[in-house]
């Protein structure tokens, strides 16, 4: 059988299998959902009664020759420097950039494994050459003085409003001012009694 082939029948095995999850987990939060063997002597599940859950058995298996391919058919090789990149085969193998890598690093090797036409496995290249890309340049703009023109001009801002609200204030009526002094004359009245 082609690898192709193969590739179908793992995915149709896989679609049919249950989520293996440790006995009693529904029912007692103490237990993790991790698979564990039932071991009890009265375990329904260990008897593998009918209506019970499924336990992990040999027939859920995928086809030895694609045991750890990738959808595709391509072997997963995980990749942290440029220089793993010319170890790799672009026919039978992809890769995955290791989480730990940092951005600048990811961003070479995205590019070199464009130039190398090797598939990257768990993401689109371009999208995040974009992204890492379009990050470090905002990262730029945001020098020091950058950073000391932004404080001024928050600076001038609140500046502006606060001499529009003392100007708002002086220009309150003669009206306004007497109705604020009897408010206040009133609240003196009511704490004496």
């Amino acid at each position: 059988m082609s690898i192709q082939n193969l590739l179908e029948i793992r995915k149709e095995i896989k679609e049919r299998k249950p989520d293996f999850i440790r006995q009693d987990n529904p029912k007692r939060m103490k237990v993790n959902d991790k698979w564990r063997k039932p071991k009890g002597i009265h375990s329904k599940i260990r008897h593998k009664f009918k209506g019970r859950r499924k336990m992990p058995s040999p027939g859920y298996k995928s086809p030895a020759e694609v045991k750890g391919l990738h959808s595709s058919g391509l072997e997963i090789v995980n990749v942290h420097s440029i220089g793993e990149l010319k170890k790799i085969n672009r026919d039978k193998e992809g890769i995955i950039v290791a989480k730990a890598t940092g951005m600048k690093k990811r961003l070479e090797v995205f590019k070199k494994a464009k130039e190398l036409n090797i598939n990257i496995l768990n993401l689109n290249i371009d999208e995040q050459i974009k992204k890492i890309e379009d990050f470090i340049s905002s990262k730029k703009k945001k020098a020091p003085e950058a950073k000391k023109e932004e404080v001024k001009k928050e600076k001038e801002t609140k500046a502006k409003v606060e001499s529009e609200k003392s100007k708002e204030n002086t220009e309150l009526s003669d009206k306004d001012k007497k109705e604020i002094e009897k408010k206040e004359q009133d609240k003196i009245l009511t704490k004496r009694t």
